[in-house]
């Protein structure tokens, strides 16, 4: 019977994923848990396969490889929770290190009865981060967020927001009552349209369920340079606002009028106007980008609402929970 199971997929990361894989193997995790790390290969064409393949043979009864082709990381999400065989399941992805407690202090309130469902913990960055004057990591400008970083203080506490993805734990029935990650989200090569994480936790939090912080819960990622660039961020604002509308779905027509044409034109004709003008005269640089990247945002929720396949529901996007279903 295993208790965890450690889902971390990658694609075409040797190097980063060697030393995320050193820290899962070095976790310390009580003698009374069994628990298992699941390599997930989204068809990488490096040396993904030997390095898991290496991990595997040094630690047979603890690392195990799983290859999903399809290519995207809602697939390779999907794939692990299929294959993994614990009662808790817990994220962390190839570019972050593990504190040597981070998965014993992760999932020990799933542990301890109770109404938590889920957890989430702390996320900060491996380097100290120069952010350019431009770019605010907190206060009521942050956008941390969007480097991947999560840090909700020093006291555990029930989460009003969805955990990030490189740090969560969910018991597996969530699964099986939410279904599992959508298809439709998730970086794959030629998107980077992202939330796959946060949707999930989303649709936890709209059926009541709790989700807990666990501050001393920490992994350590990778903030690539290009990633505090105005080109990086503001890309990352537009995909947002195209997943907000996704997220949303279409809704109920109004008198036979689709729903989503009565965004575009709030969107339109109030929103997006009032974010350019607040862009436009904001002598904070941090407030000006803030408000810049929100406008960014406005426009990839009207270019998402106007595609053709727009206007599909949410629950059309969300896989059956019969995919976790094993035989026998």
């Amino acid at each position: 019977m295993i208790d965890i199971s450690v889902v971390l997929c990658t694609y075409n990361r040797c190097a980063s994923l060697r030393k995320a894989l050193e820290t899962a193997a070095a976790l310390e995790v009580p003698r009374d848990r069994q628990w298992e790390v699941l390599i997930v290969d989204n068809n990488s064409s490096d040396g993904t396969r030997e390095l898991a393949e290496e991990f595997r043979n040094t630690y047979p009864n603890r690392f195990r490889y799983v290859f999903e082709a399809r290519p995207g990381k809602s697939h390779a999400l999907n794939r692990g929770i299929l294959e993994a065989q614990g009662r808790i399941l817990a994220f962390m992805d190839d570019d972050v290190l593990a504190d040597r407690q981070w998965l014993r202090n992760l999932t020990e309130p799933l542990f301890n009865g109770g109404q938590i469902s889920g957890t989430g913990g702390r996320i900060l960055s491996q380097k100290v981060v120069a952010a350019p004057p431009w770019l605010a990591l907190e206060g009521p400008y942050s956008i941390g967020g969007m480097l991947a970083l999560f840090d909700e203080g020093d006291d555990a506490k029930e989460l009003k927001c969805p955990p990030f993805g490189t740090n969560m734990a969910f018991r597996r029935e969530m699964f099986d009552k939410y279904g599992v990650f959508r298809a439709d989200m998730g970086p794959r090569p030629g998107s980077e349209i992202r939330n796959e994480d946060t949707e999930f936790g989303r649709r936890l939090l709209s059926g009541g369920e709790c989700l807990w912080y666990v501050p001393d819960a920490v992994v350590y990622h990778a903030v690539p340079e290009e990633r505090l660039r105005q080109s990086y961020l503001l890309r990352f604002w537009y995909d947002h606002g195209r997943t907000r509308v996704r997220e949303m779905g279409s809704g109920k027509s109004v008198l036979g009028i689709p729903r989503r044409y009565f965004r575009i034109m709030k969107t339109t004709s109030l929103m997006l106007p009032s974010s350019a003008l607040r862009w436009r005269v904001s002598r904070d640089p941090k407030a000006r980008f803030f408000h810049k990247g929100w406008t960014w945002m406005l426009a990839g929720e009207i270019s998402e609402s106007l595609a053709p396949d727009s206007s599909r529901s949410a629950g059309d996007t969300v896989p059956d929970p019969a995919l976790l279903k094993r035989d026998g």
